[in-house]
């Protein structure tokens, strides 16, 4: 699990590798990634956009941008919160990813609420810290 908080906007993140969907021998590792996305300020926000750095394993970077996430802009009061779930496929066994939501307040203030930034990492294998 992952967690960053912005202005009282908390997000986070729990990744899941999904070895059905992902097909080593063709370089494709897939995995999905579950988003709450809790208010916990006093006014209501809307969720305009997202944008996202992804990472591979070859620190081959792509971002990806664009209105809503799966197709909403959801509106979010205070004390309540929104889920949904995407996914990431990759070339390589492993990366990051990390990005920020574009919110809105009811009275029209814009702002960016960071994602914080998730690794995409296969189960149980040994990891090596430098």
């Amino acid at each position: 699990m992952f967690r960053a908080e912005t202005r009282g906007i908390v997000v986070t993140v729990h990744p899941d590798y999904l070895p059905h969907e992902s097909n080593p021998d063709e370089l494709r590792w897939v995995w999905s990634y579950r988003v709450e996305i809790e208010n916990r300020s006093r006014t209501t926000v809307q969720l305009l956009s997202r944008r996202w750095l992804i990472t591979d394993a070859h620190g081959t970077r792509r971002e990806v941008a664009g209105q809503g996430v799966v197709g909403e802009q959801p509106i979010i009061p205070p004390g309540a919160d929104y889920a949904y779930t995407s996914g990431c496929p990759l070339p390589t066994p492993s990366g990051i990813m990390e990005g920020t939501y574009r919110m809105v307040t009811d009275a029209g203030e814009l702002f960016d609420v960071t994602v914080p930034t998730f690794s995409l990492d296969l189960p149980d294998i040994a990891r090596v810290l430098n």
